[in-house]
């Protein structure tokens, strides 16, 4: 079962990485930094869904 959740949560990783790179290309130029091409939100998604995941796991087995 675990297993196909893993399948269920590929889209919304490349749909999560999508937006993370237009909300950062919208508030970029306010902070005056640099947008990010979408490898890079791909990276910065997977770094927070790897932060957040044992905190998630964690809740649901209490």
């Amino acid at each position: 079962m675990g297993y196909f959740r893993i399948l269920t949560a590929i889209p919304g990783f490349f749909l999560s990485s999508f937006i993370l790179m237009l909300l950062w290309g919208a508030i970029a130029p306010d902070f005056g930094i640099a947008a990010i091409s979408y490898v890079k939100a791909m990276l910065i998604t997977i770094t927070l869904w790897l932060a957040v995941a044992p905190l998630a796991v964690g809740k649901g087995h209490k």
